[in-house]
């Protein structure tokens, strides 16, 4: 097979891969015998080199559903199938995904891999705390069932371990009982950073909650924001609507690569000053689709070509709650003067997590989309600092050039994790660039 350059989402870094595509789980087996390591690829959705190395086996066609019960909410399939395919088994049954991100264009074993979070981690936590069970393949050829209590080492270093702890294979997980396929949405319209802020301590009762922030606006009106809340609708708030399930959305399209100067300051400002502007009242309250709620860019086929085909990064971290307003407030502060705003800047809240590897933490995340420039790096080494200051961390799954000394002091369960890949993976199977840049493996 011939290698070709492959790149995550964000088209940044661009690796030269072998890709191999298993059907069966013998052929993941027939992979491990063999003494050229690889990583596991689902998607693709990743904004990074978490699912690169020089050879990739993708999952892509190990995407089948083994068991549904659409009585208790019930689901088991391979690590391949995407959440979109999921969707559209489970909500006619009315069901829904108990955790989503902000696309269901990923497949299941990267949602397990990248422990995934979404609107609802204060109420309901990451992909995780629904997991019933894992079948894993080892890289020592040794099939496992685990589970939060049984051989737990496993099951909670490969929720957020990044595919090196094994080959999973099926994931058993629980649903979310919905009436409809809609979205009741309060949006609050506030002035600055504190107040959203203190908005989402006063509307934590929500299901779902997530804030855009206009992050180059300065002085008083510092961090202005659109705070969205959201709680599956009931069939009576659809006033009497048959179709409970909506329509599939119309798909737009980016043809192209833009050019770098449509990405400049002005341009953001101009998007920041019309969306904080569509709201023209304080609050305001409709009744979406699911998809425009939690996948409004699934909309835009290719939307990642907006930022130009030198890529981009998205750059998110997490504060605890205790420090997390002081280091919201610092690092936005500080992308402000340097005027390199985005055009998708994304507040959210977490509450309490376990998983000894897993991203979230309780506390305020805020992920950026930057154009990746010959600055942006030793800029983004400087926020790492301030984010480590503030006791927070950066998202592996969208992380691209974080040095390994950054994971390593931030991480508190960094040299464990790594003991137990050297335990599991003595002869360095599953490798990515991932590990390898951040000395992991």
């Amino acid at each position: 097979m011939d290698a070709d350059f492959v790149t995550n989402w964000n088209n940044y870094p661009k690796q030269k891969s072998n890709i191999s595509f298993p059907l069966f789980s013998e052929d993941f087996s027939s992979l491990l015998k063999e003494s050229q390591p690889f990583i596991i690829r689902g998607n693709g959705r990743c904004y990074g080199d978490a699912s690169l190395a020089p050879s990739i086996a993708s999952t892509l066609k190990f995407n089948r559903i083994l068991f549904f019960d659409d009585s208790k909410g019930i689901l088991t399939c391979q690590s391949g199938l995407m959440l979109s395919d999921i969707l559209n088994v489970i909500m006619p049954k009315g069901w829904f995904l108990p955790v989503t991100p902000g696309t269901r264009f990923i497949t299941v074993g990267g949602a397990v891999a990248s422990d995934v979070h979404g609107k609802n981690h204060h109420k309901d936590g990451s992909f995780s705390q629904h997991i019933i069970s894992l079948k894993i393949l080892t890289p020592q050829g040794e099939h496992i069932t685990c589970s939060a209590t049984d051989k737990s080492e496993l099951f909670w270093y490969t929720c957020g371990g990044m595919g090196l702890t094994g080959i999973i294979l099926e994931v058993t997980f629980s649903l979310k009982k919905i009436e409809t396929g809609y979205i009741r949405q309060l949006q609050v319209k506030s002035r600055n950073l504190d107040e959203v802020l203190d908005l989402f301590d006063q509307y934590s009762h929500y299901t779902y909650s997530v804030a855009w922030i206009d992050c180059l606006k300065r002085g008083a009106n510092f961090g202005r924001s659109i705070l969205m809340l959201g709680e599956h609708a009931s069939i009576s708030e659809l006033n009497g609507q048959k179709n409970l399930f909506p329509n599939k959305a119309k798909i737009l399209s980016v043809p192209f690569y833009l050019p770098s100067f449509a990405l400049g300051g002005l341009a953001v400002k101009g998007f920041n000053a019309a969306y904080y502007g569509k709201n023209y009242k304080r609050e305001m309250r409709s009744i979406e689709s699911y998809e425009k709620f939690f996948y409004p860019l699934d909309a835009i086929l290719n939307w990642n070509r907006i930022y130009g085909q030198k890529g981009f990064v998205q750059y998110q971290f997490v504060i605890p709650k205790d420090r997390g307003k002081a280091g919201i407030r610092a690092i936005l502060k500080r992308i402000s003067d340097k005027g390199w705003g985005s055009f998708l800047a994304v507040l959210k809240l977490f509450g309490k997590q376990e998983g000894p590897i897993s991203f979230n933490m309780e506390g305020y995340t805020l992920a950026l989309d930057i154009p990746i420039n010959s600055k942006l790096f030793n800029f983004l080494d400087e926020l790492d600092l301030m984010v480590k200051e503030y006791g927070g961390r950066i998202y592996l799954t969208k992380d691209a050039r974080m040095k390994p000394e950054i994971f390593h002091s931030t991480y508190p369960n960094a040299e464990r994790f790594v003991s137990f890949l050297s335990k599991i993976d003595p002869e360095k199977k599953l490798v990515s660039s991932l590990s390898r840049r951040l000395a992991i493996k």
